[in-house]
């Protein structure tokens, strides 16, 4: 047993030294790991904090740029909060002023209830488009017949053309305004009867020729609407009536189409006018031309026989001075004083 014991301590002895070894080694061992594992750490914390200042720097920069881009944004936010406002201004003012026309057409709107207003609102109108399309001397406002009827307006062309301001506002109100086709229909006929009326009083009153006016007249409506509703609207046959009459309803764009072929028209007369004046100048220049070529001749010929003499005079002239030096030579003197008479030689020179 003792034998045992000291083998098993030997044993243990050696496995102790063995242990003390190994645990030296792997000291040694875990010593250089984590001397090791130091240098890792230590470059693994060194690249971190490098990765950790590049995102801080990268992040920096990304703030910094969306500061400024908050910036833009919000002063442009600003601008168009400002723009916006002032758009608004623009419209509330704008709105404002339509309320005020509104207004002002409700008034103008009770203004022309009364027919007579309504009358003198159309005649006002007509003078003012005849006087924006033609001269003065074209028109003439209340023009006076032989009968005392004044009509509203008359056009001078090559005849008188009247032209007469209705306005039967009310039952065209009425028609646009009915409730339902019964009262429509009976809003239609009242306006058919207004007009009729209108248009046979222009008829009888205006219309006539032996004064010097044409065969036909024109009814000027001052509203579109009231045109449309007589011209296209369920009158019936209103329009036709009307052109049967030798009255043509007109709207002031309609109106404004006659008064610019009107303006041609009256171009056209004024041009011929000034074409005859000029052919009648022309004319009186020719006549005066014929005179002045008459005297022109004349005086041509007086000039050709004062040429004609003065020729025949120069060549006398020269035989004259031709002789006179034949004369004046001391030996011909000498030869004609032997053989000739002096009275034969004055009819000498004479003849030459």
């Amino acid at each position: 047993m003792l034998l045992v014991a000291i083998i098993v301590l030997t044993a243990a002895a050696g496995l102790a030294a063995v242990g003390i070894v190994l645990a030296r080694a792997l000291r040694g061992q875990i010593g250089g790991t984590l001397h090791e594992l130091d240098g890792t750490l230590g470059q693994i914390e060194s690249r971190l904090d490098r990765r950790l200042g590049e995102l801080d720097a990268k992040v920096d920069r990304r703030l910094e740029g969306l500061d400024g881009r908050l910036l833009a944004t919000q002063r442009n936010a600003g601008e168009t909060a400002s723009q916006i406002t002032e758009k608004l201004a623009r419209v509330e003012a704008g709105t404002k002023s339509m309320l005020e026309r509104a207004n002002d057409l409700k008034r103008l709107e009770q203004a022309l209830r009364p027919p007579k207003a309504r009358g003198g609102f159309g005649e006002l109108l007509l003078a003012n488009l005849l006087a924006d399309m033609l001269p003065s001397s074209a028109y003439e406002l209340q023009y006076g017949f032989a009968s005392g009827e004044r009509v509203d307006a008359i056009v001078r062309v090559e005849k008188l053309l009247p032209v007469d301001a209705k306005f039967p506002l009310d039952n065209v109100h009425r028609v646009i305004d009915a409730e339902d086709d019964e009262q429509r229909l009976i809003a239609r006929r009242a306006l058919a009867r207004d007009v009729k009326g209108h248009v046979d009083a222009i008829a009888t009153k205006y219309v006539k020729p032996g004064e010097g006016t044409y065969d036909f007249a024109f009814m000027y409506l001052p509203a579109e609407t009231v045109y449309y509703e007589i011209a296209c609207g369920g009158t019936g046959d209103l329009h036709e009536y009307a052109l049967g009459r030798r009255v043509f309803p007109v709207s002031p764009a309609t109106f404004h189409a006659y008064l610019t072929m009107i303006v041609i028209g009256l171009r056209g007369l004024q041009i011929e006018k000034h074409a005859e004046d000029v052919m009648a100048y022309c004319g009186q220049l020719a006549k005066d031309f014929s005179r002045f070529r008459e005297d022109f001749d004349v005086v041509g010929k007086h000039i050709g026989n004062a040429q004609t003499k003065y020729g025949e005079s120069q060549r006398r002239l020269d035989r004259f001075e031709a002789r006179l030096e034949q004369a004046v030579d001391e030996d011909s003197l000498e030869q004609r004083a032997l053989g000739a008479e002096p009275g034969e030689q004055l009819r000498a020179i004479d003849a030459a």
